[in-house]
């Protein structure tokens, strides 16, 4: 008779596991300071999207939402700097994403999906 013992060398699969949607939102708030990390947030995000359980894929799709919100209104950002509001424009932007990112985290660390992963603004 053989024990069903799990084989430590294979990895469980990551049904409920919080870590990468935590590392995604810590890539975004972290923008600020190196402007690139939401690339590395959003490509989790589409990676870790299809495997993920519901709830897990409400933050995804917000954090993709996020990313490509942000990236058009940035975009708004630059081309109005010669008119002088796009420096606000992007102020703006950067606050936006980084209270979007605060707010899915709370909902994460809660264990909860979030409750409107598709609106503009929370």
């Amino acid at each position: 008779m053989t024990d069903a013992q799990p084989d430590p060398a294979v990895p469980s699969t990551p049904q409920d596991d919080k870590t990468l949607p935590i590392i995604a939102y810590a890539c975004y708030i972290a923008g600020w300071v190196t402007g690139i990390s939401p690339v590395i947030g959003v490509i989790l995000a589409y990676v870790s999207k299809a495997s993920a359980p519901e709830w897990l894929q409400s933050h995804y799709v917000f954090q993709i939402r996020t990313f490509w919100l942000s990236l058009l209104f940035g975009l708004v950002g630059v081309l109005t700097l010669i008119i002088g509001i796009g420096a606000l424009i992007l102020i703006a932007v950067g606050i936006w994403v980084t209270v979007r990112a605060i707010v899915g985290l709370s909902w994460l660390l809660k264990g909860e999906a979030y409750p409107t992963p598709r609106n503009w603004m929370l």
